[in-house]
């Protein structure tokens, strides 16, 4: 004979039917909680790329900007030098 308490629950036909109407959600704390980990995981990695990024173009940027420094000193200097050996 089955008590109360081994009988299978009874389902809820009008939640069942209309998912937009059901806002009673259960969150399983274990899957919830890997899920938090991987999202924070993403981020993380993401957010260091990007540091990397930077730093990489920050780097490129300096040498770009002393190149053109010297390119420009080496053609004043030349400049110079030519316009006094036509003296």
């Amino acid at each position: 004979m089955a008590t109360d308490t081994t009988t299978f629950p009874e389902g809820d036909a009008e939640a069942e039917l209309n998912h937009g109407q059901n806002n009673n959600f259960e969150v399983d704390p274990v899957s919830s909680e890997i899920a938090f980990d991987k999202v924070q995981r993403n981020l993380e990695k993401k957010e260091n790329a990007k540091a990397k990024r930077d730093a990489t173009q920050t780097l490129k940027k300096t040498i770009i900007i002393s190149a053109v420094i010297v390119a420009v000193a080496g053609a004043a200097f030349a400049i110079t030098k030519k316009l006094k050996e036509n003296k």
